[in-house]
């Protein structure tokens, strides 16, 4: 393995990286409005003479190098989240902007930079005679993934018919391999009362107030979840709070929350929304707990639901794709921290419901995904794209 040389590839097409991630920063493209993106990458893997570049009826772009029976693939998902407050932007982050080591822009870490690298790293792979002959590569710009993370891995799987034997995840990495993160799920707790006039609230059942005894137990149960070594501790917070009332002079007869939950080793679906419905204060007042639901339709007007359920995985550091991962970074780069996400990414359904083998490594930090100011780094691109093309060799040889 001429890694020198896989590595000067990659440094010579930083200008053309540098010219995509630019464009695509440009392009608006949140989850469910994603089809400038898809496009402009589709437009960009043909021009590198991919083999074929489709686009599924999700808004996935799948772009294949090679004819080979057995799949690797790399995917990044291509859908950004908002800007939140624009006064904490110092600059414009559809505009972006570029220096000596660094490119700005909404979406340069989270992670519209994997993109980049993943398709740059094909090409690259092409120039070199990397694939080996039983051998398909695979880059994937996946759709709705800020929104529900996973649901576009369950559509190419089951609907595409697409099942890689390993996936690279290039969400953000900090310049480490990541083997693994927690799975979550999204919980809704509700609780009924008995609206009356705010004059004589003694003659109804205010549902705020017992929904205060049931999130002090909920945050209680935070502090006794379980804990993996290696993963760490699950944990779950109230992110948000709703309410039905008459009016302001009247008793609140609902009260609901969302519980964002954390899910490590051992925990899951089932035992998660146990451990809530047995709360004492849920139990007296017959509050129901029950999984969120997610509904929205694609950019292509696709509809494909799913419960919000995104389970926990893990890869063992012996496992081919993470030694090979490993052995191509320490080629080029010296020796790699093997660490694990503290967000959740595709992972969820690509290793956590299909079983697919996946092995992380991505350009930027985890730092500066949904922060203002938002930016990556030149280097990065440039390392992911080397460690990348040299990959399915080192595999191939493993595996």
């Amino acid at each position: 393995m001429d890694f020198q040389r896989i590595r000067a590839g990659a440094e010579g097409y930083l200008p053309n990286m540098t010219k995509f991630l630019r464009d695509l920063v440009r392009i608006l493209g949140e989850s469910c409005g994603e089809e400038g993106h898809t496009r402009r990458i589709a437009q960009e893997m043909e021009t590198l003479g991919f083999d074929r570049v489709v686009i599924d009826p999700q808004g996935n772009v799948l772009g294949y190098m090679g004819t080979g029976a057995r799949i690797i693939a790399y995917d990044a998902h291509i859908d950004t989240v908002g800007l939140g407050e624009l006064s904490n932007w110092t600059f414009d982050p559809y505009e972006g902007y570029e220096n000596e080591t660094e490119i700005g822009g909404r979406g340069t870490s989270d992670q519209l930079g994997g993109i980049v690298s993943g398709v740059y790293g094909a090409k690259i792979m092409k120039d070199l005679n990397l694939i080996p002959d039983d051998v398909t590569v695979l880059v994937t710009g996946t759709v709705q993934e800020e929104d529900c993370d996973g649901l576009c891995w369950q559509f190419i799987v089951n609907e595409d018919k697409v099942r890689p034997e390993f996936v690279v995840i290039t969400e953000p990495t900090n310049n480490n391999i990541y083997r693994g993160h927690r799975g979550r799920m999204e919980i809704r707790v509700e609780v009924k009362g008995v609206s009356c006039h705010g004059s004589a609230p003694e003659r109804g059942s205010n549902a705020i107030y017992k929904m205060g005894k049931i999130l002090a137990e909920l945050e209680e149960l935070n502090h006794r979840l379980a804990y993996d070594p290696f993963l760490g501790k699950g944990t779950l917070t109230v992110s948000e709070i709703f309410f039905n009332s008459p009016s302001r002079c009247a008793v609140a007869d609902m009260c609901a929350v969302s519980v964002d939950r954390r899910l490590t080793v051992g925990e899951n679906d089932v035992t998660s929304i146990a451990e809530i419905a047995n709360l004492p204060s849920v139990k007296e007042y017959g509050a129901k707990v029950t999984m969120y639901h997610y509904d929205r339709p694609a950019w292509t007007g696709q509809l494909y639901e799913t419960e919000c359920y995104f389970p926990t995985w893990v890869i063992p550091e012996t496992h081919p794709a993470c030694e090979a991962m490993v052995e191509s970074y320490r080629g080029m780069y010296g020796e790699p921290k093997v660490d694990k996400w503290t967000f959740s990414t595709n992972g969820v359904s690509i290793m956590g419901r299909f079983g697919i083998p996946c092995i992380g490594l991505g350009p930027g930090r985890e730092e500066e995904a949904h922060a203002p100011n938002e930016k990556t780094w030149k280097a990065d691109l440039v390392k992911c794209a080397a460690i990348y093309a040299a990959l399915p060799m080192l595999y191939m040889r493993k595996s």
